[in-house]
């Protein structure tokens, strides 16, 4: 999973076994989803185990799962080789199936009201531990293994753990893993592939040179600069003007619709003033459907002396975007009751994975 499809031929060669082999191996990993080389009968018995033990270690390791909202969403926690704990989840809908993963191991971005930020990156993951998490959500979900019967992947989000502009190279490379069509990778669409960022404005710019048309997820939170300075410390380094100018230009390049993410958080973000601040300046870069508002509640996390905004002040600020013709949408808070909603991930890690 770290390695290019050209890379795979070569892996092979240099192992001594003839190029075709890389295809052969591929297919079954990435087309039949099949995760245990020792059944791949396509290759000789004395191979597998060569195969296995050179190119398909066990990256990541359950060491727990909790489900919610009637065992429709899945959370997972991993452990990686050093120790280090990620999580990802999976949200089954009527419609569609929505996978949340890592890209990082903790969060350096420090945003006071995340539980991921605050307790610090411990590191970036490698491409293949990002894919694994898809790549094991989608075999899972092929056999039927979840409520609601056999299914497979129609988006994955990188707003797990993590802010994914931050391990740029590695994100790249599991985004073409994962977009490749079968048996290069897994074969799901661009378009169902979004990438969050509180606002790394030199890496939106270099996403735009990409040619790869996922949707670009900013985290905005506040319209003014000297709310989001408090609230995303990154914006004393690319101020909301700057952020709000990366994602109209990749909206232009991409033809994509940018997600404007805004965390609600009551008594702080969630005055009418702001939401009519937020219009004025969305607006002022153009006005033909480059981006689209989505309000989250806050979701509780442990210690944290902020909550989520009262239920009239939420709709009033819905109301305020939509008499200045904003797109805005209220996000579906998911998995809150496992601490497997949005900024909750990390919040509890301690507590079950010390066994």
């Amino acid at each position: 999973m770290d390695l290019t499809p050209e890379q795979r031929i070569e892996a092979v060669r240099s192992a001594g076994l003839p190029a075709f082999r890389a295809k052969q191996i591929s297919n079954q990993w990435f087309t039949r989803l099949d995760a245990d080389p020792q059944s791949w009968t396509d290759l000789p018995a004395g191979m597998r185990e060569q195969v296995h033990q050179t190119w398909f270690p066990t990256m990541l390791t359950s060491v727990s799962e909790q489900t919610a909202d009637h065992g429709t969403t899945i959370k997972t926690a991993w452990r990686a080789f050093d120790g280090a704990i990620i999580e990802s989840v999976i949200m089954r809908y009527r419609d569609r199936t929505t996978i949340c993963i890592s890209s990082e191991a903790g969060c350096g971005m420090a945003c006071p009201f995340c539980a991921t930020g605050q307790g610090g990156l411990q590191r970036n993951l490698t491409a293949s531990e990002i894919v694994w998490q898809v790549h094991d959500a989608a075999r899972r979900l092929g056999s039927g293994e979840f409520r609601g019967g056999p299914g497979h992947i129609n988006n994955i989000v990188f707003m797990g753990m993590g802010e994914p502009m931050a391990n740029y190279r590695a994100v790249l490379a599991a985004v073409r893993q994962i977009h490749a069509p079968n048996p290069d990778g897994l074969g799901i669409g661009a378009r169902g592939l979004t990438i969050s960022t509180v606002g790394m404005v030199p890496r939106m710019r270099q996403l735009i040179d990409e040619d790869l048309p996922v949707t670009l997820a900013l985290s905005l939170h506040a319209p003014d600069d000297e709310l989001r300075d408090e609230i995303v410390p990154l914006n004393r380094h690319f101020n909301v003007d700057a952020v709000l100018d990366a994602a109209w230009d990749y909206a232009a390049a991409s033809k994509r619709r940018v997600s404007i993410e805004y965390i609600l958080i009551k008594d702080i973000n969630d005055q009418a003033w702001r939401a009519d601040l937020l219009a004025k300046r969305l607006k002022a870069r153009g006005d033909w459907g480059w981006f689209h508002v989505n309000l989250i509640p806050l979701n509780p996390t442990p210690g944290s002396r902020w909550t989520a905004s009262r239920p009239e002040d939420e709709r009033a600020f819905v109301e305020h975007l939509e008499r200045a013709g904003v797109p805005v949408t209220v996000r579906d808070t998911r998995g809150s009751d496992i601490d497997g909603a949005c900024g909750q991930l990390a919040a509890n890690l301690d507590a079950r994975t010390s066994n």
